[in-house]
């Protein structure tokens, strides 16, 4: 449980508690709890909820849209044969938030990931609300983030996965989520099941530590 749902639940067993102490009369002493203790508590109560859900992640996502923006593209000729970035390009400079697109031949089934690997040479596989990228008419995309220093270099890598490992990176961006640390992957906790199919190098035209 995280933080900040925990502030909340305390804030809604106090605004509870606050409500428990309007109910009976004082003259026929049936009042559960004095109104004097009650209603600080159910002040406090209401403090806390507006202050956990300001910081929870649903608080965060309808409090700001996040800026989102597109790299160079190249173009593509003749039929497509293998899974392939479009954009961003080869050596682009690009923004914090980017929308990484491809392509993918006719009748390929597999998951497509994209994954950062940055200065720290630690691996961080990027999803969307769909976590797998998006694919639909031979063509692929997922929402990009970086967290780096301006000009620092990332290879950008995408991977086709089958099942178990479309589902390790997921439940390791769960967990990152919930603990929120994000510690990146090693070389050998890369499941065997996601096969590299792409990699570009691309660079950060702006500082973006910090933002998330």
């Amino acid at each position: 449980m995280s933080a900040q749902l925990l502030i909340i639940l305390v804030g809604i067993v106090l605004a509870g508690v606050s409500v428990l102490s309007s109910l009976g009369k004082k003259d026929a002493g049936t009042q559960l709890i004095n109104p004097k203790v009650g209603i600080p508590l159910g002040v406090l109560g209401v403090a806390m909820i507006i202050y956990g859900s300001y910081t929870s992640d649903v608080a965060h996502v309808s409090s700001q849209m996040e800026q989102i923006t597109r790299g160079n593209q190249i173009e593509i000729e003749g039929p497509v044969t293998a899974v392939k970035v479009i954009s961003p390009v080869e050596a682009d400079s690009v923004d914090c938030r980017i929308l990484s697109m491809g392509v993918y031949p006719e009748g390929h089934e597999k998951d497509i990931w994209v994954v950062l690997k940055p200065s720290d040479e630690r691996y961080y596989p990027q999803s969307d609300h769909t976590n797998t990228s998006y694919k639909r008419d031979g063509e692929w995309q997922v929402v990009t983030r970086f967290g780096g220093d301006l000009e620092e270099k990332y290879e950008l890598i995408v991977y086709e996965t089958d099942a178990s490992a479309s589902q390790f990176f997921s439940t390791t961006i769960q967990d990152w989520k919930t603990q929120e640390s994000y510690p990146g992957l090693k070389d050998v906790e890369i499941p065997q099941g996601a096969t590299e199919v792409d990699r570009i190098n691309v660079y950060l035209g702006k500082n973006c530590r910090g933002v998330f």
